[in-house]
């Protein structure tokens, strides 16, 4: 059975290929959502060629509606959304997916049903289909070439409604299996660093060396550095003093 989980329900309406079926279904899974009905699909049902695409989806497939009309298969919906390329000569709202799935959300939240509406792959929902709608999703593509494949346009939807429902920071630290170095870690640091560019003579002419340890101290806060990158730094400071001295000798 589909999930608990409030969601839109995606609706294709006569797709011809069972390959976008199931890279739909893919595209849904890939964000959540199970909840798919199909309106009349050119090459029947079910449609193998949409099970080998669905790969691991498979279940949206056989839990889908099949329907035989637009308005049956949202006929129990309260708001529905059609997905459009080109303009229409219809009065209705116009949204990005991003706005309209935050529409979405709030319906949802207020015990609306809300459909999606996916037009066939060759020349989209028809004016009969969309008449159906309360508001139209376009998506902001090059104008030269606006066609999108179904599957695509199921994924842009689905990704607008996962990226508004989860608490998704826009930008994260992937750490390697490290930690972040603390104050002491970086003082120490430059401490080693001072200690043997002191003896090399790099901190010449005597009465710049303190601006120029203040400089590399500085430096080094700057830097966002982890555990490791401190240890790897002192490991080549030790490496290169060992090298010089072996080098002496």
């Amino acid at each position: 059975m589909p999930s608990e989980t409030p969601q839109p329900v995606m609706v294709l309406v006569r797709p011809q290929m069972g390959e976008n079926i199931g890279g739909a279904a893919r595209a849904m899974w890939n964000f959540g959502l199970d909840r798919m009905r199909i309106v009349n699909p050119r090459d029947g049902w079910p449609n193998q060629k949409a099970i080998a695409m669905s790969s691991g989806a498979g279940r949206l497939l056989d839990e889908a509606q099949i329907c035989g009309s637009t308005a049956e298969a949202v006929a129990d919906c309260t708001y529905v959304f059609a997905t459009t390329a080109r303009s229409r000569d219809l009065t209705v709202p116009v949204m990005t997916p991003e706005h309209a799935m935050n529409v979405a959300r709030e319906k949802i939240a207020a015990g609306q049903k809300v459909a999606v509406l996916y037009g066939p792959e060759r020349a989209g929902l028809e004016n009969d289909d969309i008449a159906l709608a309360n508001a139209v999703i376009n998506v902001p593509v090059n104008p030269e070439y606006a066609s999108l494949n179904l599957a695509q346009c199921v994924l842009l939807t689905a990704y607008e409604w996962m990226r508004g429902a989860a608490d998704v920071a826009p930008e994260r630290m992937s750490m390697a299996g490290s930690d972040w170095a603390s104050q002491g870690d970086v003082d120490a640091l430059a401490r080693h660093f001072e200690d043997r560019l002191d003896e090399a003579g790099f901190f010449f002419p005597e009465p710049k060396a303190e601006g120029m340890k203040i400089n590399l101290r500085n430096m080094w806060s700057r830097f966002p550095m982890t555990r490791a990158d401190i240890q790897m730094l002192h490991g080549m400071m030790r490496q290169m003093v060992r090298w010089k001295d072996r080098k002496d000798d």
